[in-house]
């Protein structure tokens, strides 16, 4: 099969490409991306556990570790044990984690923006569409152990 029609490759690039496009875009913020969708989730469901933090930001649990330790120690974060189960750690952002956030959050906003703006609303949606079945063909074969 040509690599002109691997879809995979072709979603891989665009992956890539993106990624590219957002640390480049944070790098004068100080964050990287994990650290970035870290503080992110956490600007929208504190007191998230670690595990949950990686489930969400789709990075390993010792990875999501190292970056709550660099957060920490740049003082954007706090953990607290939970009220209830004192082994698992909340995390939430301090004032200086909330400020970060929002400068790290317009500079991904801009390239979002960009991306966007380069598709009609209709593409847009098609394109989100598409995408998402993506998502659920991979997933079926991934839970199939195709």
């Amino acid at each position: 099969m040509p690599l002109s029609e691997r879809i995979g490759s072709q979603l891989k690039r665009a992956e890539q490409a993106l990624s590219g496009a957002k640390n480049a875009a944070l790098r004068p913020s100080g964050l990287t991306a994990p650290q970035y969708a870290a503080l992110f989730f956490l600007g929208e469901s504190p007191g998230m556990s670690a595990a949950a933090l990686a489930r969400a930001c789709a990075v390993t649990p010792p990875t999501m570790n190292t970056v709550l330790r660099n957060l920490q120690e740049r003082g954007l974060i706090e953990r607290t044990p939970h009220e209830w189960h004192r082994n698992i750690l909340e995390t939430r952002l301090t004032a200086e984690g909330e400020a970060a956030l929002a400068d790290a959050d317009a500079r991904a906003v801009r390239v979002e923006r960009s991306l966007a703006a380069a598709f009609t609303e209709e593409e847009r949606a098609t394109l989100a569409e598409l995408l998402g079945r993506c998502v659920d063909v991979l997933e079926a074969v991934r839970t199939d152990g195709a």
